[in-house]
């Protein structure tokens, strides 16, 4: 039993998937508004998930691009508004990677908790 809650606390969940925003009958934007809302369903369930011990947060890694080859690194916040200059820009297709990972807080340096009182 261990073994198995230290083997699920190393594995990470991926989402890797090629949305189209084409389909025979929905319009372009309900299409772009069922993505957003499946990806909004995938973060829900894996920030639900149990947290291993020692670990305060489940933290995503995101990349999107036009395919595969060409995604850059965005944060887990732009997704929606990546996808919204997807459907305006035209593309067809996008190419989007969701990576949940274990998360641990960390304090902020003595040097901005001092220029956040400071601006108070």
């Amino acid at each position: 039993m261990r073994i198995i809650s230290f083997i699920n606390s190393i594995t990470q969940t991926i989402m890797k998937k090629t949305f189209s925003f084409s389909h025979p009958k929905k319009k372009r934007p309900r299409v772009a508004d069922a993505i957003k809302h499946e990806l909004k369903k995938y973060i829900k369930r894996e920030r639900n998930k149990t947290l291993p011990e020692g670990v305060d947060f489940w933290d995503f890694d995101c990349r999107f691009g036009a395919d595969e080859l060409t995604c850059g690194v965005i944060h887990v916040s732009e997704i929606n508004k990546v996808i919204s200059e997807a459907d305006v820009e035209g593309l067809d297709t996008f190419f989007l990677e969701v990576l949940a990972k274990p998360g641990k807080r960390t304090k902020k340096p003595e040097e901005e908790k001092e220029a956040e009182n400071f601006l108070d």
